[in-house]
């Protein structure tokens, strides 16, 4: 694990953007910019972090944790379902084959938990019958976990917007994905999910839910954008459960934010420097529970190493 003086020190030279000469278009999404190349995406994993769908700072290193670990994670699941990595020639990027999103983001939940207000625990605990559609038994506390995990559809957001909820017939019925399709998505799913929960057991982690987005390459469904990372899964230590959750992922901010009465509307408040380090260490030590290996980030500058990695992956 890094020392929290070399976080400190990391912290003001921490990524929010790229410009690599040569490449376009660019799309700047919420922590990742985006290149075209032909038939490639190059995912430039940045140190942004958002919450409450807005970008709120950036924490050190970051970006090369995710890409990371989320590479690693890809060849865990490749015997489940195909993914569109075509290369990680840097710490900071993926290269992945063009492939058709599917319009619907799927979300497999273990534990009735979170602290937004599309959350199925926010939901449960206001009454709304049947949230996302489910029928959740009666009586259940916060951080509980569920009989056995579902799935919450949903449309990815515009940016500052929540995600919209959807119901399993709402996703076939609006035309979204067929049956047959969605039949195939739900398998999927839950075979990677039970996959991450046995794998992040093994590092003393619970995978409490997460977020899984899918695409066609060629009609053939394929795992896309990033996979049980702490920025699209939510991550509990394993002996601080049941109780007051320690937690390994973007929800630490989510939870800081909330308590210095961030509700989500308006510009955040930003960062202080012990949270920023603090963040930081937890997603660096998610890493290292999951994958075994020591996080050792890459040289700066970044913009210039990556262009150089490319070439050299290219010849």
């Amino acid at each position: 694990m890094l020392a929290d003086d070399v976080l400190r020190a990391a912290a003001p030279h921490a990524l929010q953007a790229t410009t690599l000469e040569g490449l376009g278009p660019r799309e700047q999404g919420k922590v990742r910019d985006i290149y075209h190349r032909g038939a490639e995406r190059l995912l430039v994993a940045t140190d942004r972090i958002s919450a409450f769908d807005r970008v709120i700072g950036a924490l050190p290193f970051k970006g090369q944790v995710l890409n990371q670990l989320s590479a690693w994670w890809f060849t865990q699941l490749a015997d489940i379902v195909p993914n569109h990595v075509a290369a990680v020639p840097d710490p900071n990027v993926t290269v992945g084959r063009e492939a058709v999103p599917l319009p619907v983001e799927v979300i497999v939940r273990g534990y009735l938990t979170g602290v937004t207000s599309t959350s199925l625990w926010t939901l449960y605990s206001q009454g709304v019958p049947k949230p996302y559609g489910l029928t959740l038994p009666a009586g259940l506390q916060k951080d509980d976990r569920l009989p056995a995990p579902v799935i919450t559809p949903t449309t990815k957001a515009a940016r500052g917007e929540h995600d919209e909820r959807l119901t399993h017939d709402q996703v076939v019925d609006l035309g979204f994905v067929d049956a047959r399709r969605w039949a195939e998505v739900c398998q999927v799913a839950l075979a990677l999910f039970a996959r991450g929960t046995a794998l992040a057991a093994r590092g003393g982690l619970i995978l409490v839910d997460t977020k899984y987005e899918f695409g066609l390459i060629d009609g053939q469904l394929v795992l896309i954008d990033e996979v049980h990372t702490p920025d699209s899964s939510r991550y509990w230590e394993a002996d601080s459960w049941p109780g007051t959750p320690q937690e390994l992922d973007k929800e630490y901010v989510r939870r800081w934010l909330k308590q210095a009465g961030y509700t989500g509307d308006g510009p955040p408040p930003a960062l202080p420097e012990d949270v920023v380090v603090e963040a930081a260490r937890r997603y660096i030590s998610a890493y290292e529970r999951l994958t075994g290996l020591p996080f050792e980030p890459a040289e700066q500058p970044v913009a210039d190493r990556i262009a150089r990695n490319l070439a050299t992956w290219r010849s």
